[in-house]
């Protein structure tokens, strides 16, 4: 692959998390195309996984691989590029960045003040921002005359009204920039503009509940298409239980582990995100599949999964509530478009809002799964927040109309 010369002009999109980063290349023309896709996984342990993607087949080469660090990362990952990139010349380069804090919602073509802003930010999201900035970093040094550009994950919630965005806590510190964001908005930005193509603009711009759930999981509740609410707040640990992450705790066990167990900062930090959700509750697996698997011979593994889906339940309920009602559900993410068990047992006996599923549609992973007896129609899409970024790239640099 080139920079910016000889061969069919691509768009890169990075999306880099503590400890993974996923990849890929799309072809720029009436509109981006997927040509070449991957991810490495486990970064910083010795048995890394790196696999790409054979778009046309859909093949997945995958290998084991030591990546000590994100440095490591990115040189693996340029080395790849190489191969994988042929005939490509990159145009641009797009980076999911999970942060944007009170400043940044739109898509910013990275300078040298975007970069100050994001460090002042890391400590806002030290999972992801640190890595995030490593991997800009690195590919401005590699891609010196290519434009790179932040899409910020918590730019699709931007206009949360004061009741859904404001902390109960002193006034002082909404002017430190500490309110509910809310994440997962690429994703969420991806799925609206998916649901008015398979539904129409009425339908999009009706009362909508969106999940995405995952190993991180998020509700969003949408009316005329923008985000009224959403489960995630300042972090993206609150909320609903995720794969290893808490959700909403009571802030008293604080104090209380400070107290008997001479808990730190820093190590609460790190129990709630890392040590704490299905892992922390069943004490087997921060994988679904496993917990659904060993439910019916371990007790631990069942409350964990009937815990998860006894929380987006409720959170449906509120959402709805919040709306006044709710005209289109919408699963999404791998355990949203895959777990078909999930999504039954979070909508059972959501009847009274007009909610009610056809077993087999479910059990099929269909795009509507909703029996024709629901008020409510009930989606399946697959997210793409890949292609969201770099939709956002051609949209901000108007790369398609250069051709």
């Amino acid at each position: 692959m080139s920079e910016a010369g000889n061969g069919l002009p691509a768009v890169l999109t990075l999306n880099a998390g503590s400890s993974s980063v996923k990849w890929a290349l799309f072809r720029v023309g009436a509109g981006p195309v997927r040509a070449a896709a991957g991810q490495i996984e486990r970064i910083g342990l010795r048995d890394g996984i790196v696999t790409v993607t054979d778009v046309a087949t859909g093949h997945n080469e995958r290998r084991i691989e030591q990546v000590p660090d994100h440095a490591a990362s990115v040189r693996l990952l340029i080395d790849q590029l190489a191969q994988s990139g042929k005939g490509l010349s990159v145009q641009a380069i797009g980076h999911r960045v999970v942060h944007g804090g009170s400043r940044y919602a739109a898509p910013q073509v990275v300078s040298a003040e975007v970069m100050d802003e994001l460090r002042r930010l890391s400590p806002y999201d030290p999972e992801h921002l640190p890595a995030e900035i490593t991997f800009i970093e690195a590919f401005g040094t590699e891609y010196s005359q290519v434009p790179q550009v932040a899409c910020f994950d918590t730019g699709f919630h931007q206009h949360l009204p004061p009741v859904a965005r404001l902390l109960a806590i002193p006034r002082r510190y909404e002017t430190l920039g500490i309110r509910r964001y809310g994440f997962h908005g690429l994703s969420y930005a991806f799925l609206m503009e998916e649901l008015e193509r398979v539904a129409g603009r009425d339908a999009a711009r009706g009362k909508v509940i969106l999940a995405h759930l995952g190993n991180g999981a998020s509700l969003a509740a949408v009316r005329d298409g923008v985000s009224i609410d959403t489960s995630m707040g300042f972090t993206p640990a609150s909320g609903l239980p995720m794969s290893t992450r808490s959700g909403d705790l009571d802030p008293g066990l604080v104090s209380y582990l400070a107290r008997t167990e001479g808990m730190t900062a820093d190590q609460f930090h790190h129990m709630v995100n890392a040590q704490s959700g299905l892992l922390g509750l069943s004490e087997i697996s921060p994988d679904l599949r496993d917990l659904l698997a060993q439910e019916g011979r371990d007790a631990r593994a069942a409350e964990a999964v009937a815990l998860f889906c006894y929380q987006g339940k409720k959170w449906i309920g509120a959402y709805a509530a919040a709306l006044g009602g709710v005209e289109q559900l919408v699963f999404s993410g791998g355990i949203g478009e895959h777990a078909a068990v999930v999504r039954a047992r979070m909508c059972e006996g959501l009847d009274f809002l007009g909610i009610r599923l056809d077993e087999g549609r479910n059990q099929a992973n269909a795009a509507v799964i909703s029996s024709p007896a629901s008020r409510v129609t009930v989606r399946v899409i697959r997210t793409d927040e890949e292609s969201q970024i770099a939709q956002s790239v051609c949209r901000l640099l108007a790369l398609n109309a250069r051709r």
